[in-house]
């Protein structure tokens, strides 16, 4: 999953989403250098990846995107999911998601110093071009899937793959749904897990 469900999937615990969310950078043991609460973010954040490259629906959404983007397709299904649950997001929180997206930034400059280097260079492009809200439009993604692409160097033509979110729309939909109720349980379980045994 991309940015948004992986704070989505920290249950508003704001040590745990900023975790979360700033796993990617963080191998090994590393985590290990971090607050608690934050390890216990990282740590749910590679839960959450393993579980969503293993489902067999996830499966079935790559598939579409393999011819053209090869192993990219992973990726970029996790992109086009969050498009969904921006979408959608009426269906899964009270909240507006522009407040919701303004409470994370807010959460993030609050805690500035505890991020790592490369969100803290990321922090100000995400503000100000919205990143989270920009989600729930196609533009959005196109522009993010643009950003993917010149960082592996234009070799993956990411940039090219809201042609397949178009064609195959209701069915990335549809497969988004079905997964997503599976990966809220699994997260909320794998949450409480991490919480009890981590030292």
């Amino acid at each position: 999953m991309n940015f948004l469900a992986h704070i989505y999937l920290s249950n508003n615990q704001k040590q745990v989403t900023i975790g979360n969310f700033m796993a990617d950078g963080i191998r090994g043991k590393k985590y290990k250098e971090f607050p608690k609460n934050i390890q216990i973010g990282m740590l749910l954040h590679r839960e959450i990846d393993t579980f969503t490259d293993a489902h067999p629906v996830v499966r079935q959404s790559t598939k579409k995107l393999h011819e053209n983007y090869g192993h990219y397709s992973g990726v970029i299904v996790d992109i086009f999911y969050d498009h969904f649950l921006a979408k959608n997001w009426t269906t899964y929180s009270e909240v507006p998601l522009a407040d919701y997206a303004q409470n994370f930034y807010e959460l993030l400059q609050d805690n500035f110093d505890i991020l790592t280097p490369r969100i803290q260079n990321m922090l100000p492009y995400m503000i100000d071009g919205n990143l989270l809200t920009s989600y729930a439009e196609i533009d959005g993604i196109q522009f993010v899937l643009e950003g993917m692409n010149r960082r592996t160097n234009n070799k993956s033509n990411m940039h090219n793959a809201t042609h397949e979110l178009v064609k195959y729309y209701d069915e990335f939909e549809s497969e988004f749904r079905l997964f997503f109720e599976d990966l809220q349980v699994f997260a909320a379980e794998k949450l409480e897990t991490i919480t009890k045994t981590i030292i």
